[in-house]
């Protein structure tokens, strides 16, 4: 089953477009301020959606069942929400950092979760 591998690539295009586009902005406004969000949505948008997308390409059983899809929501669901409150924590509303926290958490458990599909699909036996 590729469908959850080419779910994670198409985001992570989009992720890497999201970074690329706000770091040109900040580079032409010379305001940094939202550097760590850049950086976020480059490393776990662009990067990691690659990264998994890849590995569910290439262990085809990794993907089978329900929790490649769990995995994929928690994951699009935390990475989002993530972002968005990093986003207001770096523009200085302080009610956005316990959301933040919760998303982390979220974005944490998708990488547990996946973790488990990681070891579920290479341990021998």
């Amino acid at each position: 089953m590729t469908r959850v591998s080419d779910r994670f690539l198409q985001l992570a295009v989009v992720a890497a477009l999201c970074g690329m586009a706000l770091g040109i902005g900040m580079g032409l406004t010379e305001n940094f301020q939202l550097q760590a969000v850049h950086a976020h949505i480059n490393l776990l948008g662009w990067v990691s959606m690659t990264l998994f997308g890849l590995f569910y390409r290439v262990v085809p059983r990794a993907a089978e069942g329900r929790l490649p899809a769990i995995h994929f929501w928690l994951n699009v669901i935390g990475f989002i929400a993530m972002m968005a409150f990093l986003a207001a924590t770096r523009l200085g509303v302080a009610a956005a950092g316990m959301p933040l926290g919760l998303a982390s958490i979220v974005v944490l458990l998708s990488m547990a979760l996946f973790a488990v599909i990681v070891f579920r699909a290479t341990w021998k036996a």
